[in-house]
């Protein structure tokens, strides 16, 4: 029974890693407004505003307004730490733990210090060695004048030692907080895990109500009383009654399903790792062999990978449901058991169960249509594009395209729809996206290189398979939407943090095929056309990635304060003045290094991986956008769908 107290109480103050607010001292504001008066004198009335949202809890506006104030002012550590903060509370954790971490660099104060700290602890995937860590973080903290009187300091202390099983921790800090801080619901509420484990239910009953009257959600004290409900005992005589034996059966055998399915998802994301680093290493001694035999064998392994993990997706979704009826059924008997009737909290847990299940359904038995890209791009608009196509088709001895789509931005791709069966025949209906934004300029034999290795993709059919992948992909998004939809896309979620995890694995296993597919194509595209086009295409779609951002961005924002329409954005040229470079921008892009997270390899590795390879192709002079008939019309067309798209972006977040 005792280790059935400590699990939900491991569970509840898990996901809930609440830190108790104070009122905030004026003064210390205020010397941290002056601060900013120096560094970024105009925004201090949106720091102002930012901090008034956060304190009334309206995380999104803060977020919006402290992001504005981080890219003028991005050494201000106190917009750093606050805009850390916020995005860990909305989820964003990595991104929101990478700027806690970055203020704690600039400044190692008390609040720096404490807000790392409670970022590392409220960590889906904290491990051991991370608290460890936040402990260590959390002592250093405690040598600074600010941890005296502050409550938060000591509810952490007391988080990491129940964490890291540290009871001598835990109750050190519970006994300070029970002395020093009695009107605190969290005091209260880590006395009652205190209780509990010192085999003291009648003060685990009275504490956990406390914490309830100061503000402890109902269903985490129903949860908790009815984890550390009286329960009859064993008598040899009579033996334990038969509803009590089938519950304990049933949770047994559930305990072990769970464990053995979380094991399996473990196991998933372990052979993805290590696949992942054997096709990295792979790459480089074929490469250097010029051998690719063995990426034959890779990609059946990955094959066989993938859908293995698409189909462990749908075995988990049984699982998932029995865990959401187990934990609000256990909810509700829990309350019956204590003597608590809670309609209103009864008709929550069956909208909340409901709706979980009812999602899932529907995101089995929902098939949307597939919303293709920008617009179709008529031949007589662009005849010889259409022949280069058929021209590099026949070069790669394959079949062309059948359509090109246009959009307003650098996008270059292909894909293939029909039915599975028609793919696995090559009768798929072929699609290259194009954007608009990236053709200006471009070279036709650097562009040829690049069509080449998209091309690649078709002659490889890595186009053509793929088919579970993408059928988990789109039903896992239809279930997010569906959770979303209902109030359950939250953090107490089961499924919703089943399928949080879920997809950052399954990405993470496709990360290293499509990683393989890429440098394969590389390969066709530098044979065909030789590696220096293909260095040369690959270089200016990088550089004009870059490039277009910063000229639109820049003309956004000027349309914006002169209140004008937009000029057409594919004719501008001059760059704004600002701190980053084109050049210098350009080189990180080109020389960053791969990861394993990483679905193409860094274009430093894919310009080395073609090294060797001499094809002398026939140079093809002129540029892409030559092919348009009617260029000036297209880019002004391209232009409004810009708009469009700025009209509904402000529109959704006024």
């Amino acid at each position: 029974m005792k280790y059935i107290t400590t699990f939900f109480a491991f569970i509840i103050l898990f996901f809930s890693g609440t830190v108790i607010g104070q009122k905030r001292d004026q003064v210390a504001e205020q010397a941290i407004e002056k601060e900013l008066q120096s560094i970024a004198p105009a925004y201090v009335d949106e720091f102002r505003q930012a901090t008034n949202a956060m304190d009334k809890g309206d995380l999104i506006l803060a977020d919006s307004i402290y992001s504005i104030i981080y890219e003028h002012a991005p050494s201000f550590d106190h917009v750093v730490r606050r805009l850390g903060s916020i995005k860990n509370e909305l989820g964003q954790q990595d991104e929101g733990l990478v700027l806690c971490e970055r203020a704690v660099e600039m400044n190692r104060s008390y609040a720096n210090l404490i807000t790392l700290v409670n970022c590392i602890i409220q960590q889906t995937n904290a491990s051991t060695i991370d608290l460890a860590r936040a402990d260590s973080l959390l002592q250093e903290s405690k040598l600074l004048p600010e941890s005296k009187n502050d409550v938060s300091f000591y509810l952490m202390d007391a988080q990491i030692g129940l964490r890291l099983n540290n009871m001598s921790q835990f109750r050190a800090a519970t006994n300070f907080l029970e002395a020093n801080f009695k009107n605190e619901m969290a005091t209260h509420y880590y006395a009652a895990i205190l209780a509990a484990n010192n085999g003291d239910p009648q003060k685990a009953d009275k504490e956990i109500r406390i914490a309830n009257k100061l503000g402890l959600p109902n269903e985490e004290m129903n949860a908790f009383l009815a984890a550390n409900a009286d329960y009859t005992p064993y008598n040899p005589d009579t033996g334990p009654s038969s509803t009590e034996s089938a519950i304990w059966n049933f949770l047994d055998i559930l305990f072990v399903i769970v464990i053995a399915w979380i094991s399996g998802i473990v196991l998933l994301y372990l052979v993805g790792i290590i696949l992942s680093m054997i096709t990295l290493r792979s790459i480089e001694q074929q490469i250097k062999n010029n051998d690719l035999q063995a990426s034959s064998r890779l990609r059946k392994v990955y094959k066989i990978l993938i859908t293995t993990a698409g189909f462990y997706y749908y075995v988990s979704l049984p699982i998932i449901v029995v865990l959401v009826l187990a934990i609000g059924g256990g909810l509700v008997f829990g309350m019956l058991s204590a003597g608590i009737i809670a309609f209103k909290l009864v008709i929550i847990i069956v909208i909340v169960v409901g709706g979980t299940i009812i999602g899932l359904l529907r995101s089995l038995l929902v098939r949307g249509r597939l919303q293709e890209p920008g617009r179709l791009l008529n031949e007589p608009e662009a005849p010889e594009l259409f022949a280069l196509t058929r021209s590099v088709a026949k070069d790669l001895n394959t079949r062309p395209i059948d359509e090109i789509r246009i959009t307003p931005e650098t996008d270059l791709a292909v894909y293939e729809t029909g039915s599975w069966r028609a793919k696995m025949q090559d009768n798929g209906k072929r699609v290259l996206i194009l954007g608009v934004a990236v053709l200006k300029d471009f070279r036709k034999d650097d562009f040829k290189a690049i069509l080449a290795h998209e091309y690649g993709h078709f002659a490889n059919r890595d186009t053509a398979g793929g088919g579970v992948a993408m059928r988990v992909q789109r039903d896992m998004t239809n279930y997010y939407i569906a959770l979303y939809n209902s109030g359950n896309a939250t953090w107490w979620s089961i499924a919703f943090l089943f399928l949080k995890f879920y997809h950052f694995i399954f990405t993470r296993i496709s990360a290293g095929a499509t990683r393989l597919q890429e440098v394969l194509a590389d390969r066709i595209a530098a044979e065909t056309y030789g590696a220096q086009s293909f260095r040369n295409g690959l270089t200016f779609v990088v550089r004009r990635s870059i490039e277009f951002s910063m000229l639109a961005n820049a003309e956004i924002k000027q349309a914006e304060e002169q209140k004008r329409g937009h000029a057409n954005f594919y004719e501008l040229s001059d760059l704004p003045d600002t701190e980053f470079d084109l050049e210098s921008e350009l080189q990180k892009s080109l020389n960053r290094k791969t990861s394993e997270q990483d679905t193409h390899p860094s274009p430093v590795d894919r310009f080395r991986y073609v090294e060797g390879i001499t094809t002398i192709p026939k140079q093809d002079t002129g540029t892409v956008h030559e092919f348009f008939t009617n260029w000036g019309e297209l880019t002004g067309e391209m232009t409004l769908e810009i708009d469009k798209i700025i009209q509904e972006q402000k529109r959704m977040t006024s």
